[in-house]
Parts: C-alpha cells; sequence; structure tokens
C-alpha cells in the first residue's frame, strides 16, 4: 500500500509518497507566493494552498498504481489563521506564524488577563505568531470580516477539510493557537470566551494518527485516486518532523532546521516550565512535548546568502570557514523577532564584534554560530527543569550542511544522530497516515521500524570548551540590546 504525506511549508508544499515499509517513491514540490501587505505582516492565499496540494498530487501518483493509496496525512506550518464564512469562502488571506502585528494583542493577553492564567488554561503564554492574538486583532482592526466566521482552522486542516469535508483538527497543531487546553485536550471555554468565539467555531479534536474521514468522490475521481482513500489528522510541522525522525516516547530530541529552528523534546508527562520559554504542547505520538522556537534559523543563512552575498551555492561559502570557537564576529538571529526564550517580536538581527580584519568568512561563521547558540538558549531551559538531553536528531534544510551539524554539536554538546531519510514533517506526516490506516499499531512502532540513523557528529572536547566561552558571551547580548529595538 502508499501512503501520502503532505508538508505545507511556508514557501512551498512537498508531497511524499510512501510504500508500507517506510521507502520513498517519489517526492514532488510546488512553490507559491508569500505577501507582505505591510512591514511586519505575512499572509497567504489559502486556495493556493488548495490548488498546488493538488497539482502535486496528480504528479506524485502518476508513475504508481493509484488504487494502492491507502491514506493521506498533514504536516504543515503551525498557529495560521484562516477563517471561513457559512457559506464556506475564505474571509481574508491567512495570516501566517511569522506575522509580527499582533504586538498590542500579545501584550493585552499576557499582562491583562495575564501570563498565569494563560498558562493555567492553555499551558502556554501569548505569542504574537500564535493564532489567538489574531483573532483579537481581527476583531478589533477588520469587526465586519470577524462578524461573519463560521468556521476557524489551521493551514493544514483547510486543505483536510477540501479534501474530505471534516472540520477537524489535531492535539498538536491546536496545541499553538491559545486557544486549546493542553494538559486535558481540549478547547480551553475561557479562551473562547476572552476571543469572543463559539465553541461550534472551531474544529473537532483529534489525535493526530486519528482517521477523520474520506476524500470525496469528486476529489478522488479528480486525482486517479480511489473513493475509499482515508484522511488521517496529521500534525503541526515540529511534531510531524519529529516524527518523521523518531522522535517519540520519552526523552527524545530533535533539532529542526529549516525557515524556523526548534529543540523539541518528546514526554510521556504533561510538564511547563515556570517562565513559559518553551511551548508545552501535546505531541502526535499521543503524549506531550516541550519545544523552544526561534523564528529565525536556516533562513538567516538563506538571507545572508542570497539577499546580502547574492550568491547561490551555499556549501561553497562555508568552504573557506577555518577557526571554529575563535571567530570575534556575533551574529543575533532575530531577522522577524524572536519567540523562545525572548518573546519579543520587535527583536532585530545585528552583527557585532567586527574589525577592520574581518573577513566574509567571518561573518559567515557567526550566522551558523548566531542560530547554533540561539537553539541552546531554549536547550539551557530544558535543562534547567532537570531533563537529561544527551543527544538529538537533526532535520531541516539547514542540516544538509555538515558544518553547521558540527558547530551545533559542539555549541549545544550533543551527539547529533542523522536519519537515513530526512524529509521532515511530509515523511511523518506519512508515517501518521500508516499508523491510521492500521500499518503500525502505534506512532512509536511505525518509528521504531521505518527510521534509521547513519550517522552521528559528536561534540569535540576541545570545541566544546571554546564555544561554552563564546555562549556566555552571547547570551549577554540581547539583554544589553534589548532597549534598542
Amino acid at each position: 500500500m502508499f501512503y501520502i504525506g503532505v508538508d505545507l511549508g511556508t514557501s512551498a508544499v512537498k508531497l511524499l509518497l510512501m510504500n508500507e515499509y517506510g521507502e520513498i517513491k517519489k517526492i514532488v514540490s510546488k512553490e507559491y507566493p508569500l505577501y507582505f501587505p505591510h512591514p511586519g505582516w505575512s499572509e497567504q492565499q489559502p486556495e493556493d494552498w488548495f490548488t498546488r496540494t493538488m497539482e502535486g498530487i496528480r504528479e506524485l501518483v502518476t508513475e504508481s498504481d493509484r488504487t494502492q493509496v491507502a491514506g493521506i496525512s498533514f504536516g504543515g506550518q503551525m498557529h495560521g489563521l484562516v477563517v471561513l464564512d457559512r457559506d464556506d469562502r475564505v474571509i481574508r488571506p491567512a495570516i501566517l506564524w511569522n506575522d509580527g502585528r499582533t504586538g498590542a494583542e500579545t501584550e493585552y493577553l499576557n499582562q491583562t488577563i495575564g501570563k498565569e492564567k494563560l498558562s493555567e488554561y492553555t499551558a502556554n503564554i501569548a505569542f504574537a505568531g500564535f493564532t489567538a492574538p489574531k483573532l483579537l486583532w481581527m476583531r478589533k482592526h477588520e469587526p465586519d470580516n470577524f462578524a461573519k466566521i463560521s468556521k476557524i482552522m489551521l493551514p493544514k486542516d483547510y486543505l483536510a477539510y477540501r479534501l474530505s469535508g471534516s472540520f477537524c483538527t489535531d492535539v498538536s497543531d491546536a496545541s499553538g493557537m491559545l486557544l486549546f487546553d493542553v494538559k486535558n485536550r481540549c478547547w480551553s471555554e475561557e479562551m473562547l470566551e476572552i476571543c469572543g468565539i463559539k465553541s461550534d467555531m472551531l474544529p473537532e479534536i483529534h489525535e493526530s494518527y486519528e482517521v477523520t474521514g474520506k476524500v470525496k468522490p469528486e476529489i478522488a475521481a479528480g486525482l486517479g485516486l480511489a473513493d475509499t482513500v482515508k484522511v488521517v489528522a496529521g500534525a503541526g510541522d515540529n511534531a510531524a518532523a519529529a516524527v518523521g525522525t523518531g522522535t517519540v516516547g520519552d526523552g527524545r530530541c530533535n533539532i529542526s532546521l529549516g525557515t524556523s529552528g526548534t529543540v523539541f523534546i518528546s514526554s510521556r508527562k504533561f510538564g511547563v516550565d515556570a517562565g513559559n520559554a518553551l511551548h508545552s504542547f501535546a505531541h502526535a505520538d499521543g503524549s506531550y512535548h516541550l519545544m523552544g522556537c526561534m523564528l529565525s534559523a536556516a533562513s538567516c543563512n538563506k538571507w545572508w546568502n542570497e539577499d546580502i552575498l547574492k550568491i547561490g551555492d551555499f556549501a561553497a561559502e562555508q568552504a573557506g570557514i577555518t577557526g571554529l570557537g575563535e571567530n570575534p564576529v556575533f551574529f543575533l538571529p532575530y531577522l522577524m523577532g524572536e519567540r523562545s526564550p525572548h518573546n519579543d517580536p520587535d527583536a532585530r538581527a545585528m552583527f557585532i564584534g567586527m574589525s577592520m580584519d574581518t573577513t566574509r568568512e567571518d561573518m559567515t561563521q557567526a550566522v551558523l554560530e548566531g542560530v547554533a547558540f540561539a537553539l541552546r538558549d531554549s536547550l539551557e531551559v530544558a535543562r534547567g527543569l532537570g531533563i537529561d538531553i544527551r543527544r538529538t536528531k537533526i532535520c531541516g534544510g539547514g542540516a544538509k550542511s555538515p558544518l553547521w551539524k558540527r558547530i551545533i554539536a559542539s555549541v549545544l554538546d550533543l551527539n547529533v544522530d542523522v536519519v537515513a531519510v530526512e524529509e521532515g514533517p511530509a515523511m511523518g506526516a506519512a508515517m501518521l497516515a500508516a499508523v491510521g490506516c492500521g500499518e503500525y499499531a502505534s506512532v512509536e512502532e511505525a518509528a521504531e521500524k521505518i527510521v534509521r540513523v547513519v550517522d552521528t557528529i559528536e561534540p569535540e572536547p576541545g570545541l566544546v570548551e571554546k564555544y561554552e566561552k563564546k555562549y556566555q558571551k552571547f547570551r549577554m547580548l540581547y539583554p544589553v540590546v534589548k532597549g534598542i529595538f
């Protein structure tokens, strides 16, 4: 049998076809536009997601026996606000996870409602990218549109709704809305009241591996699929990526070096750190996870290479870098503000420590190191909770760089395990589809049988010592420059 995993990303949708043994048969990617109507805003058209996904599925299954496709599931960009009216028409463009317009609303939630109350209701505090502040912004600035809302959904769930007609979401993606009681895996009545919405506007909650419906007959016919194809709930992109790297069960770690960056720690027990610096979310395996999220990770390297240096060969740019741990230049990687642990949408990136002998290689190295230092900020919060992490999986576009993996291993002092198949949320989504269709008894079983470690980058003792000194300097920088943002 075949299973389709759909990763609805920020710049493109990636689709993966996997057989029952976890072998990838084909991968297709389709890009779509990203709009910035005002400085700090970030939007997309949900119809673009659907159109490109349909094109991608047709291309994905062209060379395979389409009758063998049993299920489809999703990993998707989290937190985005998609609103439909009573006729299922999209009311306005989706407001994305990296949109920074909700500063006032986030401040209201954290200061007026209060962080303690928010944590009590949802296990989290408000961040500018979360869905609840977006609803408050819409209620204030677009009251006519707000009054039209009949359905509120997340990006990947819009695809599932168009495919199946089922108005559903999963626990991991719902956790990032600030509308969800993570501990009890249900909607928070208190948060619904605060945001001025009704429970019937929100989707039905499912575990990530549960079947939520089937592909509509007319959609299936248009794709050349059987009308028996099951639609499985799926997960937020980071939880789906964690499934794809086998980061399930208790005490496992995954680092994602995608557009954003995350430190993801799976846990069988629910937990919250005292300052809510880390997100406390439900996991796609039926348990929980802690996650530190930085808004700009591999995107920092992309910006530096493509927009500033005007080059496209990232590997060649890194080839001349030597002297790890000795670079006097620091880079704060806050190109779009920062989430964990600073929760500051106004934070901005900067280079510090340059002199007349600073080289291009120093600057490039500083970008890679700055992202690694910021990831360690989140790991330190987890270590402060007594969580003993010794090794991590790694995924995302940035993980293709051997140099960056070497830096991360020594900055975080972790063994970094590389898996044989690193296809992020798309792979995790396909695995969830297989679990939902009964191919595997559980997400943990699927991970155990499919995910294989092929390489480990170990921290280098001498480099760990050098980076420890540099990290202690790095962590002093943000508090000093915060006031000028």
